[in-house]
């Protein structure tokens, strides 16, 4: 598995756990709170497991732009540092 696949997996395991479901069920486009319900504590929730897990900081003024998985692996990747 490609580094960046393995992320976006590893992510995909955080959020769906945090919004109690199943890692197949999140999909990389499914947005967090019209599909799956989300709200801004579970929004929280996924951001502070990500910071804990990846060891980076990342603003909570970027939570908007997380509203699904692909979004969320693009914002981690900038603070994280992957692909550089």
């Amino acid at each position: 598995m490609s580094q960046p696949a393995g992320h976006l997996e590893e992510l995909r395991e955080i959020v769906a756990e945090v919004l109690e479901l199943e890692p197949e069920e999140v999909a990389d486009g499914g947005d967090f709170v019209e599909e799956y319900e989300a709200d801004s504590l579970r929004a929280i929730e996924i951001l502070a497991r990500i910071e804990k897990r990846y060891k980076v900081e990342i603003p909570q003024s970027e939570l908007n732009e997380m509203r699904n998985l692909k979004a969320v692996y693009d914002v981690v990747a900038r603070y994280a540092g992957w692909g550089e």
